[in-house]
């Protein structure tokens, strides 16, 4: 039997053993490489390159602050356990509040030393959300607590970062409560091992634990995110602001829900909160360390990357829009970082670096950011020296045109004129290529500084078409010759956020039309008017169109003659519009179009009347029915009449006499008496009984009787 081929002696046996060594490390670093994400040239965190600067930069000083720790997995039991109550709080079918409570308690209870595992788990990561959401504050603080020291690898982690942003949000109208509450009731609330911890103090090590790694975090696929809404924490500012929600949450993120409840913005979401002083100084350190710590060269960089930059748009935004943006450690902002030449005139690094923005699709939403928040001497000097010039060439471009339809929403009255002037002979390039966000952006920005629109109007007709029919069909992005297809191609996409995007800034560009009284909204009513009946029915089943139409029904430009041709060309068809989930919403605006027209109005009730039977059937058919008071109609006509001229009345009286009129010779205005039933009501709850708090000089006055009859004031 052949034996192998080896060569005898000490030496190679020693070699063997060195090259079996060198193999088993080698098998080890590749087994670290693969626990390791890496960063090749397919990786989104490799930055792309502004044109013009630093064409060869490396980020190696930005790397990952350390090794993701391995918190372990639950067992098959636990994991058993914990998927049943996620089904369980999704359904959400409890008796009542309290059975609800009493589950989620339990829960805890069972997750007790388990919280880390949870939200690093991938089937019970949801859990751990929707437990946030439905938590107390003293629960939100125990669950705090738990993550407390475990947060720079939690922000990194895929599933458990959804379930720290889930937690600061839920956290963050706490800080607010802790800041009003009382004393006694802040100190009843305490957290494992009896030390009492305010939700400030919980945020605050938070940050602690995250300074040092703010850079690497910036460009972190996941702690992004976590990032972003931690600085609106400290901000005050609120989450549900339309300027701030695209920078929170991308398209791909789940939305956790819960059966039952709503999943709407609430008012700690929507509205500003208070936060105390050691947030606002907290917030002042980040932007100053970002300046201070970070290269010039990486942030413009920076500016670019598509996980950077929303996270650089909102320290922009926090750090202009203060009332007083204070001075870094080096004496400049961040925007002085970014644009350092004052002004940037054409050949600075600082020009470069604008037209490098203006034209990249990521960059250029930082560039609005700019021209939104910037003060106004540091917005003209930008103005004057990079757009006057060029607002028509930019308007052509694809990107650039977002930019500057922001560029006109700060302009004056004057340099708006100018920049009318050199965008309208770009109308037809901008109507060939669909794109009509500068157009509507020189609309209402025209409405609003009072200028004539009779131009663009001119040029709006000479680019969509002097045949009204072919115009409005061009204008929706509609095809005239198969007027059948306009519901086909809406049946599979009932949703508007699956609208096409042409079709969809078409019909944002008439409502804009619409808004503005004159030649622009004449154009769509005179091409509403020449639409024939079955394509009128097609508009209202279509959901851009319908917009149009309510639109034209209920704006402020339409007069009484253009609503009654209208409304009378959908008698016969009011039943089939009411059970439609589009058309439903033309029926609602029927009401408002009908004021002052009460035989149009009561034809179009008798039809829903004989429509009864499908309207019962249909959800929004039901709707209709409630909103036109149908149950009042079919049962005292006279009183629905009655009825629906008190509510068109004040609209009437409130156009056709002034406010004097609600003021008696012999007596006291509404507004006066509400204001001294107010103000009495409030020194009764007072228990004022010196005169040192006493109402308003003013509403003094007003009690002594200085009205046109010298009535003396009510005792």
């Amino acid at each position: 039997m052949p034996k192998d081929n080896k060569k005898r002696g000490r030496r190679e046996e020693k070699k063997r053993r060195l090259e079996a060594a060198e193999g088993e490390e080698k098998g080890e670093e590749e087994e670290q490489e693969l626990k390791r994400p890496k960063l090749d040239d397919s990786d989104d965190r490799v930055l792309p390159v502004v044109q013009g600067f630093a064409e060869d930069y490396s980020l190696t000083t930005e790397t990952r602050p350390g090794e993701l720790v391995f918190y372990g997995m639950l067992d098959q039991e636990e994991q058993d356990y914990f998927k049943r109550a996620d089904e369980m709080l999704e359904m959400n079918q409890f008796s009542n509040e309290e059975e609800r409570t009493l589950f989620i308690s339990n829960i805890y209870r069972e997750a007790d030393g388990k919280e880390l595992k949870l939200a690093n788990s991938q089937s019970c990561s949801r859990l751990m959300e929707r437990l946030v959401l439905l938590s107390t504050p003293k629960q939100l603080k125990i669950l705090f607590g738990k993550f407390s020291g475990h947060f720079m690898n939690l922000v990194q982690h895929r599933f458990a970062s959804h379930c720290c942003e889930a937690l600061f949000i839920q956290s963050a109208p706490v800080v607010t409560l802790d800041l009003t509450a009382p004393l006694e009731q802040q100190s009843e609330e305490y957290i494992e091992g009896g030390l009492c911890v305010s939700m400030e103090n919980l945020f605050l090590y938070t940050l602690n634990e995250l300074e040092g790694s703010i850079g690497f975090l910036m460009t972190d696929q996941f702690a992004s995110h976590s990032l972003r809404i931690l600085l609106l924490v400290l901000s005050g500012h609120a989450f549900a602001k339309p300027t701030t929600t695209t920078l929170l949450k991308s398209k791909r993120k789940e939305n956790i829900g819960i059966t039952g409840i709503e999943n709407k913005a609430t008012d700690a979401e929507i509205e500003k909160r208070a936060v105390p002083e050691s947030f606002h100084l907290a917030l002042d350190k980040i932007i100053s360390d970002t300046v201070s710590g970070l290269d010039p060269t990486y942030m413009r960089v920076l500016a670019t990357h598509p996980i950077g930059n929303p996270v650089l748009q909102l320290l922009l935004e926090l750090d202009l829009s203060r009332p007083s943006t204070p001075k870094t450690k080096g004496g400049r902002s961040l925007l002085r970082t970014l644009i350092p030449d004052d002004p940037p005139v054409e050949g600075t690094d600082s020009s470069v670096f604008i037209n490098g923005l203006m034209y990249d699709p990521i960059g250029s939403r930082l560039l609005e950011t700019v021209i939104r928040y910037a003060p106004g001497k540091t917005f003209k000097v930008l103005y004057k020296t990079q757009f006057k010039e060029r607002m028509g060439s930019l308007a052509r471009n694809e990107t650039a045109g977002f930019v500057v339809a922001k560029v006109l929403e700060r302009l004056s009255k004057e340099d708006l004129e100018v920049a009318v002037a050199m965008i309208l002979p770009q109308v037809e390039s901008l109507v060939q290529r669909s794109r009509t966000t500068v157009i509507k952006a020189l609309i209402d920005r025209s409405a609003i500084r009072g200028l004539d629109t009779s131009s663009l109007a001119e040029a709006l007709k000479a680019a969509y078409g002097a045949n009204a029919v072919d115009r409005i069909h061009h204008l929706l992005c509609l095809d005239s010759d198969k007027p059948d297809a306009i519901i086909e191609s809406t049946r599979s996409k009932p949703n508007f956020t699956e609208i096409p995007s042409s079709r969809l800034h078409g019909s944002l560009l008439a409502q804009s039309m619409l808004a503005v009284p004159g030649p622009l909204s004449e154009l769509i009513f005179e091409s509403l008017l020449a639409l024939t009946v079955p394509t009128l029915l097609q508009f209202a089943e279509e959901t851009s169109c319908c917009y149009v139409l309510q639109m034209s029904l209920t704006g402020r430009s339409s007069d009484i003659h253009f609503r009654r041709k209208i409304v009378q060309r959908f008698f016969g068809h009011v039943g089939r519009l009411a059970t439609h989930t589009c058309g439903s919403h033309l029926v609602d605006g029927f009401w408002t179009a009908t004021q002052g027209m009460a035989f149009i109005r009561e034809r179009i009730a008798e039809e829903l009347l004989q429509n009864e039977t499908c309207l019962r059937d249909s959800f929004v058919g039901r709707a209709v029915w409630r909103n036109w008071m149908m149950d009042l109609y079919k049962r005292r006509k006279v009183d629905w009449i009655t009825k629906a001229k008190i509510e068109d009345r004040p609209v009437t009286a409130i156009q056709k006499q002034p406010p004097m009129a609600f003021t008696t010779n012999h007596g006291k205005s509404n507004i006066e008496l509400a204001r001294e039933r107010f103000a009495a009501s409030n020194i009764r709850a007072r228990k004022i009984g010196t005169g040192a708090n006493d109402i308003s000089p003013t509403l003094s006055a007003r009690r002594t009787g200085s009205n046109k009859g010298g009535s003396s004031a009510r005792s």
